[in-house]
């Protein structure tokens, strides 16, 4: 049985589990870590920015001073598998083919409805139970490049947490020609994204709500979110927004069509996600979203002048709202059927048909289209 203590901020950390991840950790990255007085430390990893003296962690209970150094996650894997690039969900980056997907353990969020809450609240919850797996970053890249996965992606918990660990893990994989990619809720930092640019190409960002009340209940500030949005784009990362539509939170048509218009602002060529939950964790009462609910936010979309908006979590269900089309002629693009690409008509990054470029990361030479005969029988259109 692993015991755990209430840590809040305030109390040293002593269960079981912290003193293994302790034993699995890193100097964190100086860009990451400003030295304060009586030997405290500043990190910057994430928005909370956390003041951390000596024997205590951070909000996200994973970072920590010892010795007035910061330590931070390193050396192991809580989740490592290859999964198709859209479940990320990148549609635009890569179509059709794998991301070798890795995560750690802890989150600086703690979201009622997180959907990998067994990994991302193991420090909070006594329900959760991942653990960590020894590995180095080389096995990380050997295993992409053995499953001929062109992406490795930092997923499933919060990667900003882990993000000297991924570097470490971004830089060889960079060095073996591979592409590399975040998942992530979005409460950055200026300094973190810096210190990613020279490694990370793509980034999906969770945006969870417009509405400040409702974030600071999950854990930040909304106009943390947004401004890292906005200097993610203007730092040339390749940005999808996904937006988790949960009944009775954030799916009023005011809210969808705010977090549309805000979206449109920064650039009407960002890919937003708008994708259904499904009862888990603490609101396993709450129902699922229904098509409908999604389509009220594919229209919001459209009509705050977005390029690509797209329907998931519900394939078979939403019509033709998986699939890209041409902003410029309408010609369909790729057509999709859950996290399974059916037909893959681009011409390295434009339109066969007007020839116009479309936004996103591509390969020149697309995979053999799928006729639809790996897809399991039972959710064939």
């Amino acid at each position: 049985m692993r015991v755990r203590s209430c840590y809040n901020g305030g109390m040293k950390m002593r269960m079981p589990l912290q003193s293994l991840l302790e034993e699995h950790t890193m100097a964190g990255a100086p860009e990451l870590c400003l030295r304060e007085a009586d030997g405290a430390v500043r990190c910057v990893a994430c928005g909370h920015r956390c003041l951390i003296r000596e024997g205590r962690a951070g909000v996200c209970r994973v970072r920590f001073n010892k010795g007035g150094e910061l330590r931070v996650p390193g050396g192991y894997v809580a989740g490592l598998q290859v999964d198709p690039i859209e479940k990320k969900p990148f549609y635009h980056a890569f179509p059709g083919r794998d991301a070798l997907s890795f995560g750690m353990l802890g989150c600086d969020l703690h979201c009622a409805y997180c959907q990998n809450w067994i990994s991302s609240q193991v420090l909070r919850d006594e329900r959760a139970v991942a653990h960590p797996h020894i590995c180095n970053a080389d096995h990380i890249v050997n295993l992409a490049l053995r499953q001929g996965a062109p992406v490795v992606v930092s997923t499933y918990n919060e990667p900003l947490i882990t993000a000297d660990w991924a570097a470490q893990i971004f830089q060889i994989a960079r060095e073996k020609g591979l592409v590399c990619g975040f998942v992530s809720n979005g409460n950055a930092t200026r300094e973190v994204i810096d210190y990613l640019k020279p490694l990370l190409s793509l980034y999906k960002v969770d945006l969870k709500s417009f509405n400040d009340r409702n974030y600071r209940k999950l854990g930040c500030k909304l106009s943390t979110v947004l401004e890292s949005i906005e200097y993610l784009k203007a730092s040339g990362f390749w940005v999808e927004i996904v937006t988790l539509v949960v009944p009775g939170f954030n799916d009023t048509e005011t809210e969808l069509a705010d977090i549309a218009k805000f979206i449109a602002r920064v650039s009407r060529d960002i890919p937003w996600h708008v994708t259904a939950f499904h009862p888990d964790y603490q609101m396993a009462d709450t129902p699922r979203t229904p098509a409908e609910t999604l389509e009220t936010a594919y229209l919001a979309g459209k009509e705050a002048g977005l390029h690509f908006v797209y329907a998931g979590n519900l394939p078979g269900r939403v019509g033709n709202r998986e699939n890209t089309y041409c902003p410029q002629c309408g010609a369909l693009l790729i057509r999709r059927y859950g996290f399974y690409v059916l037909e893959n008509h681009m011409r390295g990054g434009a339109c066969p048909e007007c020839n116009t470029a479309i936004p996103g990361v591509w390969e020149k030479t697309p995979p053999r289209q799928s006729t639809g005969t790996g897809i399991p029988q039972a959710l064939r259109p």
